[in-house]
């Protein structure tokens, strides 16, 4: 059974920088299609952005663009999430999904974590 666990969340002013983490267990993360997804307070969860299997494909919602970066390592089952120049806008639980294909619906992806709460202070 496939497990993602995620951590690195806080608070941060604005302008800082935060790193969240997601590892997964049950299976090697090269099998899989990797993204992260946020819910912000009172709103529906969006698609942050996902890395292909091989890691040579990458996309974004294009309010990160140019802040956020996904990466992963393989050797130790763990995507990435690197953010800097956060706004508050970015405040929200960040989970991260686990998927056979490529893609920005959240129905692409039937593994989820927990979720990470992230909270940027103006």
């Amino acid at each position: 059974q496939v497990q993602l666990v995620e951590s690195g969340g806080g608070l941060v002013q604005a302008g800082g920088s935060l790193k969240l983490s997601c590892r997964l267990s049950g299976g090697p993360i090269s099998y899989y299609v990797l993204g992260w997804f946020r819910q912000a307070p009172g709103k529906e969860r969006e698609f942050v952005t996902y890395i292909s299997r091989t890691g040579g494909t990458t996309d974004y919602l294009d309010s990160v663009k140019g802040r956020f970066a996904i990466s992963k390592d393989n050797a130790n089952n763990t995507v990435y999430l690197q953010m800097n120049s956060l706004k508050p806008e970015d405040t929200a639980v960040y989970y991260c999904a686990a998927g056979a294909l490529t893609g920005t619906a959240s129905s692409s992806y039937p593994f989820w974590g927990q979720g990470t709460r992230v909270t940027v202070s103006s």
